[in-house]
């Protein structure tokens, strides 16, 4: 593919964005429009200095790894791990975590409740004050793109839904882990008495092949052939 490095008039600012691990979307629209005009050219651009640009088509452009940068590797753990306290959080209070993080919003007033609940993880990832949520975690959401600020609210962009797969793709893991461990039937043990001659254990598990363990060849095709016998009759 031939280049017109004319026409990529926003190539400058738009890779020191993603190269910091930026999301450029709807938000930031000079970005936006240039990266969606010319998005082949900027992928082979990109490609060629050793960055892959992903388009997700939800609206929002990122490099991959999108957390290349120092500095932000060093805040991905607490990255990672708010938006698995936000989830819980707005379940327990009867609220839909993907219509919040979906574009919703969260007041600063929240933050301390949200704090004080969820301290012992806050503190793991050195997080212990309402000041350092927001230094920390919300300014740094706000700085690479997943959230913007006005007036005291924190509104989610469409980047968040990067946080929200992950979120979700765990739940549907452990609710199938769940649903395979109630329907799934165990093989129900039987206890012999000590005196017995029996086997100390038995089960009615299908996969169980000890009586057939000594068979030889010529008992087994005897054995199909007799069982195929009274089938026919």
């Amino acid at each position: 593919m031939h280049l017109d490095l004319s026409e990529l008039s926003q190539l400058a600012p738009i890779f020191r964005e993603l190269f910091k691990g930026y999301h450029v979307s709807r938000r930031d629209p000079e970005l936006y429009a240039q990266l969606s005009n010319f998005q082949d050219q900027y992928r082979t651009l990109f490609r060629a200095l050793g960055f892959e640009l992903v388009c997700d088509t939800r609206g929002f452009y990122y490099f991959v790894p999108a957390l290349a940068a120092a500095a932000v590797n060093q805040t991905a753990p607490r990255l990672a791990l708010f938006p698995f306290i936000l989830v819980e959080h707005l379940a327990d209070q009867g609220r839909d975590p993907v219509a919040v993080l979906d574009g919703g919003s969260l007041g600063r007033d929240e933050l301390p409740s949200l704090l004080e609940k969820y301290r012992d993880l806050f503190i793991q990832a050195e997080v212990q004050t309402v000041e350092e949520l927001e230094e920390k975690i919300m300014r740094r959401m706000t700085q690479l793109g997943f959230a913007g600020e006005e007036n005291g609210i924190y509104r989610f962009l469409p980047p968040m839904h990067r946080f929200l797969d992950v979120c979700l793709s765990v739940q549907q893991d452990r609710d199938l882990a769940a649903s395979l461990h109630s329907v799934l039937p165990l093989p129900a043990p039987v206890l012999i008495d000590d005196d017995s001659d029996e086997k100390l254990l038995e089960t009615d598990d299908p996969l169980d092949l000890s009586d057939f363990e000594e068979e030889s060849e010529e008992d087994a095709m005897a054995r199909a052939i007799a069982e195929e016998q009274e089938t026919d009759a």
